[in-house]
Order: structure tokens, then sequence, then C-alpha cells
């Protein structure tokens, strides 16, 4: 459990099947583009020059930068109000009902544990049911910690680079899945490295799920850019 004591998996159950650790901001729910029009709720605009949100958002008023604690709060505004803001990728749901029929799947959110309320029902009402774990912990201790030794395939999905990065270097034999919309701020995202496979979108992570599943292979190869 090391890196991972302040957070609580006592409850999490896995069964004898393999497992599938997903992220949910930009992988499994919208975030960027509800994000943008909430800010547009509030006067204000998020401009992409770069993968940050601190430093990038201004007012629409007269263009003046919003402060990095006052972005901090609308961060948190918007994850207390995310249920009447995100709604899921394409075939998301569709998707990983299916996988659930061959394996476990969990829920690893980049957020402060205070929304996880929040996450969680908006997840349950669009019918993803699947246990959810919500930390700003590094995530590859705590895959690590639930996946421990297990023999069982064992898959992540994750649009940040660092996320995956983090899962590699804690987990060995894990297909590691790099899932990001094509927005304008995500073209400023770090690379992740060449062993990392990406994924166009929900349609490609399930053949790529599966493919894993029946052959054995750990991880394939990004294409070259």
């Amino acid at each position: 459990m090391t890196g991972v004591t302040e957070l609580d998996i006592s409850h999490i159950r896995l069964g004898e099947r393999p497992l599938i650790v997903c992220d949910v901001d930009d992988v499994v729910l919208q975030f960027i583009g509800p994000f943008q029009l909430f800010l547009q709720s509030q006067g204000l605009e998020f401009l992409p020059r770069s993968f940050r949100l601190h430093g990038n958002i201004v007012s629409k008023a007269d263009g003046v930068e919003v402060e990095e604690q006052q972005v901090s709060r609308l961060i948190d505004a918007f994850f207390e109000a995310q249920e009447h803001w995100q709604t899921p990728l394409d075939r998301v749901v569709e998707t990983l009902g299916q996988l659930s029929e061959v394996a476990d799947i969990l829920f690893l959110t980049a957020m402060q544990p205070r929304f996880q309320d929040q996450r969680r029902r908006l997840l349950d009402r669009t019918g993803l049911l699947f246990p959810l774990l919500a930390s700003e912990q590094p995530k590859g201790p705590i895959v690590h910690a639930l996946h421990a030794s297990r023999s069982l395939p064992v898959v992540f999905i994750d649009d940040m680079a660092r996320n995956l990065h983090s899962v590699r270097d804690h987990v060995a034999d894990c297909l590691l899945i790099h899932l990001m919309p094509d927005s304008p701020v995500h073209r400023f995202a770090p690379a992740a490295a060449e062993d990392i496979t990406r994924a166009t979108d929900w349609a490609d992570v399930a053949e790529l799920i599966e493919a894993h599943f029946l052959s054995g292979t750990v991880n394939r190869a990004a294409p070259a850019a």
C-alpha cells in the first residue's frame, strides 16, 4: 500500500477476472468542452495557449487574466456543479458495459475526494455503475495496490501522459492506453512515451483491450507521428 496511505481501497473487491482501471475527465466524461461552457456562464473565456487551466482564463469583458487562486475556485465550483455540465463521451457507456462482461472495471479520477459524491451520482445517472476512487495522488502506486500480485491482465486508460508513465513505472505488464479528445488545449498536451498505446476513440479502446485479453500481449507501441 506504499504511496496510497491516505486512500482507502479496502472496499474494492476484485473478482478472478482482468482489471480495467480508467480515468474519468475527458476519458469517460466530457471535461474541457463543458468547462468552457461553464466559464462562459461566468463571463469568462478559456484561451487554449498551453496545456494548463491556470493562466489561460480571461474576462470576456476586458481580456484581463483571472488570478490563479480564482481559477482554482472556478475549478472547484465546476466540480461542485459537474452534474449539470458533464456528459459521457461517445460509445463509452456501451463499450464499458460490454467489457464488464469479461473484466472488473474501476474508475480512478484525479480530483479532490470531497467531490466524489457528485461524480458518483453523475456516473450512476448515465449507467456507469462501476466503483469509483477519487484521489489527487500519483496513480501508479494506487493501481499497484489494487492489482497487487495478481497474475490476471490489467489495463489502464488515461488522457494524461504523466499518469500513464506513473502506472508504467509501478505495474508490470499493464496495457497502457492513451485516450484523449481532439481539442485545442489537448494539442498542447505532453506526449506519452512511445511504448504507450494510443487510441482514437472508445471503439478503438475496445479492440485494443479485447486483443490484449485474447493474446496476452502487453503493450503495442504507438505509431510514429
